[in-house]
């Protein structure tokens, strides 16, 4: 087992020597001493290679072993020289020169020793204390470089430094154990390579670092690192008390070794699921092993996937509380959300708010709190609002501000281990805040868009109402107007109510095209008779203004009779009110091509090319005095919802016409035709 260990721990000491090697070798750093450096780390990987292939006690590994210390002492020299550091005093060049020597000595004590079998353990015996005198030389030499390089100009080249020192210091411990027991410790050479590879790694580690460190350790490698050692620990510590039960056990060795066994493994498995203790390891991590206590990459991608869930998962006023208590471990929170001029409980994450009065939080005005501060409350101390106190979890503040405005503030629940809290926990909670605020305030925007678009699609609904109201207003004022002269007349009496019955149809249609959960009343797409359907919208307009239909045949068009009528309606209406009192308005209607069309002409003011084109269509925008600009966009959408289409020919001083396409039915061409 040993000797399969200081192989395969040498062998990957001198790979990982050679490979730093050749990088430094390739690599030009400022301010670095490459050659020396990389002459170095080359002879290491050497002397590596030779104890692993032919063992520590060979002369060429001797011989390996003086040239990578001699290279070593070169690099602390040309170190010493480099540009921005102090020069070496007299006295430490002295001890260089002292230290090279004694090594060159030594190795000729194991030069002969490997010639003259008579006198090889007196003069192994020797050269082992002359290493041992360079090892503890060169500890002094590397104390002495390390106080030399200045922070500024070899920041980087410190951690080189010290492994240089570990190198010598492992020297001395396998060099003091074969001195004394004038034997060679097999089992510390074993430990060497690994702890030479480690030293490799701590040198490219140091390399890599121009003035702070490039690469850092993350939290996620800290913890598991941490786990794989505590994991160990927990089996070298198993195999001892297992090993010393079964020296001083007896006959039941193996049973106090079994209890020994399930006990240890048990109390390691209660210790693993504690909350508490995973949060106090990861408290001492942050505050021991990285100059910030967050690890804010994996903290803001964390906070932003809790925002970001699907709707269906929880409010996000829950989730928006959850984002804020994770970032510091605390385990329930309270939103607080503005009520007036003081605040009111709003949503509750891992908190039963039965436990809470139902008045939390409406005793703190909103004018006594500062955006700008989080809060801490003190156990020793009272808090702003005495219903704040009143949740004993109670632990931080965290005002959500939004354009000066506060749009909300959060209550933490204490972690598990309590800590006070310190600047980077103020910025970055006071920075979550912020975003959290911007979080409530969309939400609450799109809630009160969405409630103006509610009422937006009510006032439309009511403009096309008053739009149709204002024709069956004048429509029903000619009907009272002409009862007073006709009153009498059996034929207009039946003319009077047909008009009634038809405007209160047409009323209830309004109302139900006013309300959000009922639709108008329409009829299926059909073969309807264009004739007749114009004639009928033209004799509701008579009283009102002469109009003539020209119909050319009998054609059927594919449509919904209601709302065909109620779009010929809008454009005769339109033609009306545009026309001369003594000139007609005109509705044609014919067939070709497998299209129907109803023309409307009138011979009015006509309209420019400009607006035909960019405002006769859109909503609330009329050429006509105290017009409501309704009626060409309704009958326009009406078209479009029968797959038909209007096209507007008009010149200003000669009049407009209107002409409605539609599909055409009859002749057998569809189904619909042939049903008609």
């Amino acid at each position: 087992m040993v000797p399969t260990l200081i192989l395969w721990g040498h062998a990957l000491a001198a790979l990982l020597f050679a490979m730093l090697g050749l990088w430094t070798f390739r690599r030009a750093e400022p301010g670095v001493p490459r050659n020396p450096l990389a002459l170095a780390l080359g002879l290491t990987a050497l002397w590596a290679l030779a104890v692993a292939g032919i063992g520590e006690t060979d002369l060429v590994t001797r011989v390996a072993s003086a040239a990578r210390n001699l290279a070593w002492l070169g690099f602390m020299i040309a170190l010493h020289r480099r540009s921005g550091m102090q020069r070496p005093p007299a006295a430490i060049g002295t001890v260089y020169g002292v230290v090279a020597a004694v090594i060159l000595i030594a190795l000729a004590l194991h030069i002969t020793a490997a010639a003259a079998h008579e006198v090889a353990k007196d003069a192994t015996q020797a050269a082992l204390l002359l290493k041992m005198m360079v090892a503890v030389a060169a500890l002094v030499l590397v104390q002495s470089l390390h106080n030399a390089i200045t922070p500024q100009s070899g920041s980087g080249m410190r951690p080189v430094v010290l492994a240089l020192g570990a190198m010598w210091l492992v020297d001395i411990n396998v060099f003091s154990v074969a001195w004394l027991t004038e034997g060679w410790p097999h089992q510390l050479v074993a430990v060497r390579g690994l702890a030479m590879a480690l030293i490799a790694a701590v040198i490219a580690a140091g390399l890599q670092r121009r003035g702070e460190w490039p690469m850092q350790l993350s939290r996620t490698v800290a913890y598991q690192s941490l786990s794989l050692v505590a994991i160990g620990l927990y089996f070298a510590l198993l195999a001892l008390a297992t090993t010393a039960l079964a020296a001083i056990g007896g006959s039941n060795a193996r049973l106090f070794q079994t209890a020994f066994v399930f006990g240890s493994t048990a109390a390691i498995l209660t210790l693993v699921s504690s909350t508490w203790l995973r949060a106090w390891i990861k408290v001492k991590l942050a505050k021991h092993f990285f100059r910030h206590r967050y690890d804010y990459r994996a903290e803001w991608m964390r906070f932003t996937e809790t925002l970001g869930e699907p709707h269906g998962s929880a409010p996000l006023d829950e989730r928006i509380v959850k984002a804020l208590a994770d970032l510091t471990d605390s385990p329930a929170g309270l939103l607080l959300l503005p009520q007036g001029d003081t605040l009111a409980l709003g949503a509750a994450w891992n908190v039963d708010r039965t436990t809470l009065p139902a008045a939390y939080g409406e005793d703190w005005p909103t004018a006594g709190i500062d955006p700008a501060l989080v809060l801490e409350l003190d156990p020793g101390k009272d808090a702003a609002s005495p219903s704040i106190r009143s949740w004993d979890q109670a632990w931080v503040i965290v005002p959500l501000p939004h354009h000066a405005r506060l749009a909300g503030a959060i209550v933490l629940a204490r972690p598990p281990v309590p800590r006070a809290l310190d600047w980077e926990d103020f910025d970055l909670l006071k920075a979550a805040g912020r975003q959290l605020a911007s979080y409530l305030a969309e939400e609450r925007a799109q809630e009160a868009l969405a409630e103006a678009e509610r009422f937006d699609e009510f006032n439309r609904r009511f403009a096309f109402i008053m739009h149709d109201i204002k024709n069956l207003v004048s429509q029903l004022t000619l009907v009272a107007r002409n009862a007073e002269r006709h009153a009498d007349n059996p034929a207009f009496r039946a003319d009077m109510i047909a008009t009634l019955q038809d405007s209160a149809g047409r009323m209830n249609d309004m109302l139900a095209r006013l309300s959000q959960h009922h639709r108008a009343r329409s009829d299926a797409p059909i073969a309807t008779p264009l004739a007749p359907l114009a004639r009928r919208v033209a004799k509701a307009c008579l009283a009102q203004h002469p109009v003539q239909v020209i119909a050319t045949g009998d054609p059927l068009a594919i449509a919904d009779p209601l709302r065909l009528e109620a779009l010929l309606g809008h454009l005769v209406q339109n033609a009306v009110e545009a026309s001369p009192a003594d000139s007609p308005v005109t509705v044609a209607v014919d067939a070709t091509n497998g299209e129907a069309r109803i023309e409307v002409i009138d011979k009015g003011c006509g309209m420019s090319p400009a607006f035909v084109r960019e405002k006769l269509f859109k909503p609330f925008v009329s050429s006509k005095r105290g017009g409501f600009g309704i009626g060409a966009f309704e009958a326009q959408k009406l078209a479009a919802e029968m797959g038909g289409r209007i096209e507007v020919e008009s010149a200003e001083g000669h009049g407009t016409r209107f002409r409605v396409v539609l599909r055409a039915a009859g002749n057998g061409t569809n189904e619909l035709g042939r049903a008609a």
